[in-house]
């Protein structure tokens, strides 16, 4: 079953490279652009079109939205391979959450699209990512940590809060890094991958296969926006790859305390290996926030303060950065994917090794802004 899910990275990469390059024919002949954003965004515009998470949705999601149209016509035994047979049961009750993740990741798309052509700003773009995570979280039950209902009510609730804000700073964390040619789109790649071997292992076939959707989406979209980019995705895309990534993240099962024999461990830290996976992204957005509050700039207006760009002001070319990126980003995740399955001193030992690669960065940066300042 691990290789029926491996094979559907190249179902996504065989529908997302061809919409890709037809997305660049098109968006020159209609005009769709790289816009400038929210007033006081300051970037250097491109004559590349922004439409590429068009096809990253649509190859990402869009096998998995005529999959839940299937079973609406047909029985899952007319659908599922042999092998998934005994699986019937389980299908049939994930099929509501499943609508609600490809539905509000559609809305997540559209809002994007519509941010990338009219500039919604950023409190509306916020407040949906808001809603939708509270009905996902609160109506479908897709939430982490349910340990935390044995406390009742206030444990339902501290679930629902740490599960929609987990999604919305994921979500805006693959937004900002979407700040340089194949930045994002290599980042997603890496964490798509590195979760799906988790479902993989955790026997989530389900779960894995959108995985793999998404990383072959993301494959076929690198190949035209790798610097020089042909086509840029937009926040119709960047939004959808941190949303889908952040659900990925709450509903793989990290630890089972029950099975002493579980393949991703029995003990707590465990459920941090997400942290973990995309330290790289959440360490980019607490910094560049930071930094735009220790300015007295808005954290939400975008600028050339990203990590990336600190990078490339240290003398590396644009794609070495990314590349170097890329490279910390596998690092640091693969690292993490068995965080559950080690001893209290050994999982000290692998945050510890995460935190000194984040100090490292932090401290080489400091350096080259400090003689860069006296220069």
């Amino acid at each position: 079953m691990g290789l029926i899910v491996l094979l559907f990275i190249v179902v996504g990469f065989v529908i997302g490279l061809p919409l890709c390059a037809s997305l660049v024919r098109v968006g020159h002949r209609a005009g769709t652009l790289d816009s400038p954003g929210a007033p006081g965004h300051a970037k250097q515009l491109r004559s590349v079109p922004n439409i590429g998470g068009i096809a990253i949705f649509w190859a990402a999601v869009g096998p998995v939205m005529l999959g839940l149209l299937g079973l609406l016509v047909f029985s899952p035994e007319r659908i599922l391979p042999e092998s998934l047979q005994p699986l019937q049961q389980h299908v049939l009750e994930e099929v509501p959450s499943w609508w609600g993740i490809v539905l509000s990741a559609l809305l997540i798309h559209l809002t994007g699209l519509w941010d990338d052509r009219r500039t919604l700003g950023p409190v509306p773009k916020l407040l949906v990512q808001v809603v939708l995570a509270v009905v996902l979280a609160s109506v479908l039950d897709i939430r982490m940590l349910h340990v935390l209902d044995q406390y009742g009510i206030a444990g339902q609730v501290l679930s629902i809060a740490m599960t929609v804000a987990w999604l919305v700073v994921i979500t805006n964390a693959m937004n900002f890094l979407d700040n340089m040619d194949g930045l994002c789109a290599g980042i997603g790649t890496i964490a798509a991958l590195i979760l799906m071997v988790t479902t993989i292992i955790n026997g989530q076939w389900f779960l894995g296969i959108s995985l793999a959707l998404l990383a072959g989406s993301l494959l076929g979209f690198l190949v035209k926006n790798f610097s020089p980019a042909r086509i840029f995705m937009g926040d119709g895309g960047s939004l959808v790859i941190g949303w889908l990534l952040g659900i990925a993240a709450i509903r793989i099962t990290y630890v089972d305390p029950s099975d002493p024999g579980y393949a991703l461990g029995t003990a707590w830290y465990g459920v941090l290996m997400p942290l973990v996976v995309l330290a790289i992204p959440i360490y980019d957005l607490l910094s560049v926030v930071l930094i735009r509050i220790y300015l007295g700039r808005s954290p939400f207006v975008g600028d050339q303060r990203h990590f990336s760009h600190r990078l490339v002001q240290q003398g590396l070319s644009e794609p070495m950065a990314v590349v170097v990126i890329w490279l910390l980003a596998g690092i640091t995740g693969i690292g993490g994917m068995f965080l559950g399955t080690l001893l209290p001193w050994q999982a000290m030992l692998l945050a510890g090794q995460v935190l000194l690669v984040l100090v490292l960065l932090a401290l080489l940066e400091y350096a080259g802004w400090r003689t860069g300042t006296r220069r």
